[in-house]
């Protein structure tokens, strides 16, 4: 249980009741699916030892990193090593990302941006090279600008926009970033390049 707590940061009673609550649904089958979860530099995970991938920066000093994780009624529970005793870990990421490329998440259109929020795994599908494609497309660009400051949001803009466009695109990202009104856990201060469908580079902006 202290992983757990260190994991959502509570300890307190009700915290811990979700916690059994949400094991309680992974241990009889009602929850089964696995999904990348993108999570920031400062997340307790990293530290207890937590499954993860590091996509920006390096494994003494990650920026952005992956874990893996259920995502349940109340928590997501993420996975840890000793959770892979006895099965396939690359088929274990395999299916983590099968799971997320079946999550459906639609864009809207407006005023020359693209938002896909709302979504548990909103943030997540810009690992998708088929969302980011679909993205390509409504835009007609070929690189985009992609902010997913804050868990559930994604706000994408042409990277050759003009400045009626990228200016509150830019006002929004920091917003959001700034904006914790909602309780959605930050994921972090940058901006994405994404060219052909896939990441293609990380502008910070701190």
């Amino acid at each position: 249980m202290s992983f757990l707590k260190r994991i959502f940061g509570q300890g307190t009673k009700e915290s811990d009741e979700k916690v059994e609550k949400s094991l309680e649904q992974i241990e009889s089958g009602a929850v089964t699916k696995v999904y990348p979860i993108l999570k920031a530099s400062d997340w307790p995970g990293i530290e207890a030892g937590a499954l993860k991938q590091t996509l920006f920066g390096t494994q003494e000093k990650p920026e952005l990193v992956l874990g893996f994780g259920y995502n349940t009624a109340d928590n997501f529970v993420f996975l840890m090593p000793k959770d892979l005793e006895g099965k396939d870990p690359q088929k274990i990421l395999q299916d983590a990302y099968q799971n997320l490329e079946e999550v459906q998440v639609d864009f809207e259109e407006s005023k020359g941006m693209l938002f896909a929020s709302g979504n548990d795994f909103s943030s997540e599908k810009i690992l998708c090279e088929s969302h980011m494609s679909k993205a390509h497309e409504l835009l007609n660009a070929e690189e985009l600008l992609v902010s997913i400051p804050r868990r559930t949001v994604m706000m994408i803009a042409s990277k050759s926009a003009p400045e009626e466009i990228i200016n509150p695109f830019l006002k929004m990202h920091a917003y959001t970033w700034q904006d914790d009104s909602y309780g959605n856990a930050p994921i972090i201060n940058a901006l994405f390049v994404v060219k052909n469908g896939t990441i293609n580079g990380l502008i910070p902006m701190e």
